[in-house]
């Protein structure tokens, strides 16, 4: 694809380019990565605690990628939105849908064990994931409890409730986990009066160790003053508009070196209409740091302030040192734009557009307004992954635009109920969807894009880049790829049984490199055809 067929229009696409300060002192402090797990498997959501998903593998490469075929295929048999970022520890796979956690032979495919835990229907029909620590798998669930789980057997080990479901908040995201604690938050900020918070959970017992709110709480928590004082300000609520918002949905990073949690916040409420929530609406659509083992508030950086068209920040962000011995850590929200920030200057380094934007500054009315990327474009669960080969962030995205009209009357709701204050115009299956996606190699250091694919279908799978020069990832019409990690030439392309909307994941067992696709992904905003939930495995 070549620049002029990629129609970018924000005013705010020139990258800022700033001196780094870590650099000038010489200062080049490389983030430990995750070392819970031989380095052979793939033990957390992002595959390291820091986010990268880079595979220090190149069994696989450019000269044999070609070869490479199905090996084994884990029918679910069960329709769901199927999202999951599976894990494997010693061989062993695992995996959740919205009601279900198994655990299957990561070379073959066969059934170790498979636990559902029943309760009533759920709108929100989603799950991202599990986290793994000390033989134990921890997951969150649309009932909005944390569940932990023996890893050999799948017996449950204890449950915690962290969120009520009566009001539609949910713990959807693949927790993750360390030095004895598991972080997780909850989701529903699309909803009236519902506000996100983050939790750790001692890992041992499902103790709460702490609770902290990512948007104003109705009182003041304690060790959190500056924090609740910061964002309050952000607020102008009418004293009958409650705030909301918040949410988080897909997975965290953590830096252990520094025992720094970064939590990517959702959008406030009501989605659209800012009038009756005016000011920057803090901490929505930011990176969030927090102090890991007490929750104290450490840093925020705020990538879509006084949002009005639903572009949160639903995607873990990424740390990696620079080939330039920058620490940055980048984000992809729905907005379009790739975010860069040097940790060490603490400065902006570059805002890059990685799908159509149009009409972005618009603001909305009762009259329709059209604007790109939609309510469910740009990035959604799936972040951007870093490949120290190429000093190159990788990101897939959804390039669709939407139609909205404020409405007065969706202001009038109750406590859980759905809140945007807006009628979004039918997109939803229709047989000419007008959507496309993009795979899109941005360098770390310039925020200058590299190479760029356009999909005729949108790019929500995992991104995942891999020593042998590689990058795999899938789109919406169920294709599978292997890029070139330099130049994003194809060299590897098959159809899977189901759209690839979940975790892309790669890992040795027995020492063979393996590569798995998670396929029958569906949701009501993303309608593919409908193909039940199957776990894909790959090799020579």
């Amino acid at each position: 694809m070549t620049d002029a067929t990629f129609a970018l229009t924000s005013r705010r696409a020139a990258m800022v380019a700033v001196c780094c300060l870590g650099m000038a002192l010489g200062v080049a402090i490389a983030i430990t990565r995750a070392a819970d797990s031989p380095v052979t498997d793939w033990p957390s959501y992002n595959r390291t605690l820091t986010s990268e998903r880079y595979v220090p593998f190149d069994q696989i490469n450019k000269t044999n990628v070609a070869r490479l075929k199905q090996l084994c295929v884990y029918d679910l048999d069960v329709d769901t939105s199927f999202q999951t970022g599976p894990l494997v520890i010693d061989r062993t796979l695992y995996a959740t849908t919205d009601k279900e956690i198994l655990a299957i032979d990561a070379d073959t495919c066969q059934l170790k064990w498979r636990v559902r835990e029943d309760g009533p229907s759920l709108a929100l029909r989603v799950n991202r994931g599990a986290a793994y620590l000390d033989g134990r798998l921890f997951r969150g669930t649309g009932e909005g409890n944390v569940l932990a789980y023996d890893a050999a057997t799948g017996k449950k080990l204890w449950t915690t409730p962290i969120a009520d479901s009566t009001r539609s908040e949910s713990v959807p995201a693949a927790p993750i986990a360390w030095n004895g604690l598991v972080f997780v938050g909850t989701a529903g900020g699309d909803r009236y009066g519902v506000k996100g918070r983050m939790y750790a959970l001692d890992a041992k017992t499902g103790t709460i160790v702490w609770e902290t709110y990512t948007v104003p709480a109705d009182a003041q928590h304690s060790g959190n003053e500056k924090m609740q004082a910061q964002a309050k300000a952000t607020w102008s609520n009418a004293t009958d508009i409650p705030i909301t918002g918040g949410g988080t949905w897909t997975s965290y990073t953590l830096d252990p070196e520094r025992g720094l949690l970064y939590v990517p916040v959702g959008n406030p409420g009501p989605d659209f209409t800012n009038e009756v929530r005016v000011g920057q609406n803090l901490y929505t659509n930011s990176i969030l740091i927090l102090d890991a083992k007490t929750g104290i508030y450490r840093h925020h950086y705020s990538l879509v302030p006084a949002d009005f068209h639903d572009w949160d920040l639903a995607a873990a962000p990424v740390l990696v040192t620079s080939k330039a011995g920058r620490r940055i850590v980048a984000a992809a929200a729905k907005d379009g734009l790739l975010y860069g920030y040097d940790l060490s200057a603490d400065k902006k380094l570059y805002e890059t557009p990685i799908t159509t934007r149009e009409n972005a500054d618009a603001p909305l009315s009762t009259t329709a307004t059209h604007f790109c990327p939609g309510a469910t474009g740009g990035t959604e669960w799936n972040g951007p992954s870093y490949s120290p080969d190429t000093n190159l962030f990788y990101d897939g995205t959804v390039d669709w635009c939407v139609t909205v009209t404020l409405d007065p009357s969706e202001l009038v709701k109750k406590p859980g109920q759905s809140w945007t204050g807006a009628r979004l115009a039918d997109q939803f299956g229709k047989k000419d969807l007008n959507w496309s996606g993009w795979v899109t190699a941005t360098d770390a250091d310039t925020g200058r894009v590299k190479w760029r694919f356009h999909t005729h279908a949108p790019v929500v799978s995992g991104i995942t880049p891999t020593k042998g020069g590689l990058v795999f990832a899938g789109d919406m019409d169920k294709r599978a790829y292997a890029f070139d990690a330099d130049s994003g030439k194809i060299l590897w392309q098959t159809d899977l049984p189901g759209a690839p909307g979940g975790g892309v994941i790669s890992y040795l067992v027995d020492g063979k490199q393996r590569v798995t696709f998670i396929a029958g992904t569906h949701t009501a905003v993303l309608p593919v055809t409908p193909a039940s939930a199957k776990i894909v495995v790959f090799g020579m």
